[in-house]
């Protein structure tokens, strides 16, 4: 495993949680963002991955505390898409894709390029904790994501005043929802859904990376832009990414492995009323640094895995998961588009 970036831990270093929240993804956006090809695809998704690790490591062990500071000092995408959608007031249009991580940008980065669309802004911005669907609902002020359904949205929630969808139907599908009315949220359960149906043993982060430059850099999910940015700017972004949990190293120490297995079974995060984090079973002291962390979120208290760890639990642990503290679970991208003529 290769080392800290050494400009990285410089920026650390001396930072306030608020800037090296920053730094963290900032660096994260730079590795993910370098232009690929389709053909390197699955080839360069483990390496992204593998390449990320030491920065993992580095906030499950030394800077771990960081995650105590994470909800007020790194910029959250649900606030942003607020603040946007407030200051736009009218031809707004937001496309949600749920579980859409840092990995799958170099292809809205590409495909927005190839087809002439203006890139306002293209930043990361982070989810929710714990890093799923629900509580980045309830953070815009909705009950749940399918609260958007058949235009649910209207009168409720932060983003006031939109027709809205929530969907899995395919991108042709869509694109014929999306009529003229000036301001659209389209919520689309891809890639989560196949981050889910992908949950089981094999090579699965290849064959999702291999899908995902098909869809993004397809016809028919460019047309659905096309009708998004037809009289409106548009932001793509996600409640979420994901980790690949497969590549995570096992837990070898049996009573970590034990402590892990019961409180989070074969998840990421657990809601809790316990007062320590990192102890093990039958009382034993805490271990240093810890295994875990117990956070007062704005959606709970809840206890966090961090890192990049996994355990033998019954079912086996999910090779593609999310919900845990590791950047890539966390930070997304944040792309306004607009189009020449469009908008």
């Amino acid at each position: 495993m290769t080392s800290l970036p050494l400009p990285l831990l410089r920026a650390l270093q001396s930072a306030s949680p608020k800037e090296a929240w920053a730094a963290l993804l900032d660096d994260a956006w730079q590795r993910f963002a370098a232009p690929l090809s389709a053909n390197d695809a699955a080839k360069a998704a483990s390496q992204r991955d593998a390449a990320l690790a030491p920065v993992d490591l580095f906030l499950a062990t030394a800077a771990w505390d960081l995650w105590v500071e994470y909800e007020r000092a790194a910029p959250r995408t649900a606030p942003a898409l607020i603040e946007w959608w407030e200051q736009r007031r009218s031809a707004r249009a937001i496309l949600i894709l749920d579980a859409l991580s840092l990995r799958e940008l170099p292809w809205l980065l590409q495909g927005a390029g190839a087809r002439g669309y203006v890139v306002h802004q293209a930043r990361p911005t982070a989810a929710e904790l714990p890093a799923e669907t629900t509580p980045f609902a309830k953070a815009l002020g909705l009950s749940g994501r399918s609260a958007l359904e058949s235009g649910g949205s209207g009168v409720t929630g932060r983003l006031r005043g939109a027709k809205t969808e929530s969907t899995s139907a395919p991108w042709e599908e869509c694109a014929r929802m999306i009529d003229a009315t000036p301001d659209w949220i389209l919520w689309h359960g891809w890639p989560d859904d196949r981050v889910h149906d992908l949950a089981g043993p094999g090579p699965v982060l290849k064959s999702l990376a291999d899908e995902a430059s098909r869809h993004l850099l397809g016809d028919p999910f460019w047309h659905l832009v096309r009708q998004l940015t037809t009289g409106r700017r548009l932001v793509i972004t996600a409640d979420h990414g994901y980790a690949e949990s497969a590549g995570f190293p096992d837990v070898s120490d049996p009573a970590q492995a034990q402590y892990l297995k019961e409180r989070f079974k074969s998840g990421r995060s657990a809601a809790t009323t316990e007062s320590t984090s990192g102890s093990a079973s039958g009382g034993e002291p805490g271990w240093v640094p810890p295994l875990d962390v117990q956070l007062q979120t704005a959606h709970g208290d809840r206890r966090f895995v961090l890192g990049r760890r996994k355990w033998k639990s019954p079912g086996g642990y999910p090779t593609l998961t999310h919900g845990g503290l590791s950047l890539l679970e966390v930070a997304v991208p944040f792309l306004e588009l607009s189009r020449p003529g469009g908008s």
